[in-house]
């Protein structure tokens, strides 16, 4: 599964050898998006899951609480203007499954799901929501001839999360005209942890960045070389544009733990409990 660093455990040992009591909970959210040339939003889904690792022992119940407005059924809403990760507003999935552990005796009435979770690493809840979202990233992109056998490529890519966040691991792909045979790369004056690169095997620019902090910009200006002139609109030669990235502490859904409940096996006991959202890229795209 994608994301490992993100999902995977570090369990740490106490003092005397024993294992320490812990269990961790990731909300893990796959989104998909297309924009039109104009910036408009075509397609929109989140593929989402409640990913759980127990390391508690003796196997205690578990009672883990979600939004309260949860509800089940497109209505065909918009959370449009949703920002970040916590907020008001309900939550509409269009269909869920649950791990064969989860009893959902009180999951209609307060949204409630009670389990004793087996060992190893398990999907509680998959999701799925199609109601419009916020992207988190904004893509502009531009190519046009600039003169006998050159064009020029103008990628843009503004973070729309809250400037507290920061996505990593972000590439930017866009294939270009079949006919280009070198390209020249020109980043923005004092840009850190870029790289760029041209395939020329599948005629392809692409451009990684470490990282973006929400409510930033960044550009990207490509200077094409072409062994022959564009006898069509050039536009349509190229693209589409297309992005990957992982955005840890935020979850375009508004779906959130609110509180993960452990059943006492004395009044001392009292495992760290670990809750993290991810949200990754499955296929976000922009036509140009």
């Amino acid at each position: 599964m994608p994301g490992t660093a993100i999902t995977k455990s570090v369990v740490a040992n106490e003092p005397a050898g024993r294992k320490r009591e812990e269990i961790f909970v990731d909300i893990i959210e796959k989104i998909s998006i297309t924009f039109s040339s104009s910036g408009y939003i075509l397609t929109s889904e989140i593929d989402g899951t409640i990913q759980m690792k127990s390391y508690l022992t003796g196997n205690p119940e578990i009672r883990l609480a979600l939004n309260e407005d949860l509800s089940i059924g497109s209505g065909g809403g918009s959370i449009y203007d949703y920002g970040g990760s916590s907020g008001s507003g309900a939550v509409i999935l269009d269909d869920c499954n649950f791990h064969e552990s989860v009893h959902l005796d009180s999951f209609d009435i307060d949204r409630t799901l009670t389990l004793v979770p087996p060992d190893g690493e398990f999907p509680v809840m998959n999701y799925r929501i199609t109601q419009e979202f916020k992207p988190p990233f904004r893509i502009n992109a531009l190519i046009e001839v600039a003169g006998s056998l050159k064009a020029e490529v103008i990628l843009k890519i503004r973070a729309e999360f809250p400037s507290n966040i920061t996505a990593n691991t972000v590439a930017v792909q866009m294939p270009v005209p079949a006919y280009t045979s070198r390209v020249s790369f020109e980043m923005e004056p004092g840009a850190v942890g870029q790289t760029t690169d041209f395939k020329e095997s599948n005629r392809r620019l692409e451009w990684s960045l470490k990282k973006i902090a929400g409510g930033s910009e960044c550009t990207l200006r490509a200077k094409l070389t072409l062994s022959q002139e564009s006898h069509a609109n050039i536009t349509k030669e190229a693209g589409p544009v297309s992005m990957t990235f992982t955005i840890p502490m935020y979850n375009p859904s508004r779906l959130q733990v609110k509180y993960l409940q452990i059943a006492k096996a004395s009044k001392s006991y009292n495992p760290y409990r670990w809750v993290r959202y991810v949200t990754q890229a499955n296929s976000y795209v922009a036509r140009i």
